[in-house]
């Protein structure tokens, strides 16, 4: 499960709300591994530990290579910044664990195709089969100033690990990704214009401000109408 997004566009708030969801319902052996620790879980329901980067590890991929030998069910990688993290991150998803982590990427499809790119040329066809079990969601956000000048809202685009999105990474269609969130909204998908287009009508966020944020224009006006 990754959240991603540019910096600043509040990516650990959203994990630390997906985390205390988990927490608070589920016994669980939770281990999170950040830099810096930006929130304190309550253990709950669940046993939580959380390792700080450069405190008690010295990166991400020593603490996640030794957090997998601790049994854990639910492991939160406060950011994927280096081939090495992303390949224990996916490895230890496609084993069962639940993963949650960040990427610093646009969209969704950006987010597939930069953990692809994470690998040589000679391991693709190995990783994609590894993604298409592995991945369960993607949620990519940017904060948009408020109409009424009282801080930001998140638009949001959403994509879920379907057996057709996951047969799409299989035969390296990371392309036509897209297309299969706009056409899954029944699924829970949602593109990043369908989320700018809600809160423009529901006056939160201006309509030139979604026009200046889209990256499909003309499907934005489209979905604004008139």
């Amino acid at each position: 499960m990754l959240v991603t997004g540019p910096a600043g566009s509040g990516k650990s708030t959203t994990l630390a709300a997906l985390l205390a969801l988990v927490t608070g319902k589920r016994r669980a052996h939770v281990i999170t591994i950040e830099d810096p620790i930006e929130y304190r879980h309550g253990a709950g329901a669940a046993l939580v530990e959380q390792i700080e980067v450069g405190r008690d590890t010295p990166s991400f991929a020593d603490a996640l290579r030794a957090a997998l030998r601790q049994n854990p069910d639910v492991i939160l990688v406060g950011e994927m910044r280096d081939p090495e993290t992303i390949a224990l991150a996916v490895t230890a998803a496609e084993t069962g664990h639940l993963v949650f982590s960040t990427l610093h990427t646009g969209d969704a499809v950006q987010s597939v195709s930069r953990i692809l790119d994470a690998y040589p040329p000679g391991q693709q066809a190995f990783v994609r089969s590894q993604l298409a079990v592995a991945l369960a969601a993607v949620v990519s956000q940017q904060l948009i100033p408020r109409r009424d000048g009282g801080g930001r809202v998140p638009a949001v685009e959403i994509l879920i690990g379907t057996d057709a999105v996951r047969n799409l990474i299989l035969k390296g269609q990371t392309e036509q990704i897209a297309g299969q969130i706009g056409i899954s909204r029944q699924r829970g998908m949602r593109t990043f214009e369908a989320s700018l287009a809600e809160l423009v009508k529901a006056g939160h966020i201006e309509r030139a401000e979604a026009r200046a944020r889209a990256r499909r224009p003309q499907e934005l006006e489209a979905l604004l109408g008139p």
